[in-house]
């Protein structure tokens, strides 16, 4: 379910869980990550979180690492598609759809522009006011 169908607690699950995918795919060296609000504008999910990969292999473990983060949440996804060599991998967890790409297709499909009525959502941690 998607949008007004849930309520405000799964809402709020769901922007959390965007945001921890948003921080594992930067810290798994993901490039230009975005989380697009889509609640109100697409019956196909809520949130869309889009990143950038550097090669089929880092979108991979990216991809891991945001599935271990996700079954640590009981979450599972409804479907996951791309192969080793593939240029566009997606995470289908209903709410949330996890959209990684290599450079040349995520401008191709170009998701950023094509929702680009959708607000993005902060996603990065608060600086360390020490700056370490």
């Amino acid at each position: 379910m998607t949008g007004a169908l849930q309520s405000d607690a799964d809402n709020e699950a769901g922007v959390r869980f965007a945001q921890e995918a948003a921080r594992i795919a930067s810290d798994s060296k993901a490039e230009d990550v975005v989380v697009l609000d889509l609640r109100g504008i697409s019956p196909l999910a809520d949130l869309f979180v889009i990143g950038t990969g550097t090669s089929a292999r880092q979108m991979h473990a990216t991809l891991e690492n945001i599935r271990e983060f996700a079954k640590s949440q009981n979450r599972r996804p409804f479907r996951v598609s791309g192969g080793s060599d593939t240029s566009w991998i997606l995470a289908d967890y209903v709410d949330v759809v996890i959209h990684l790409f290599d450079a040349r297709h995520r401008s191709y499909y170009d998701l950023d522009g094509l929702w680009g009525d959708a607000p993005q959502i902060e996603w990065r941690r608060p600086e360390d006011p020490d700056g370490a």
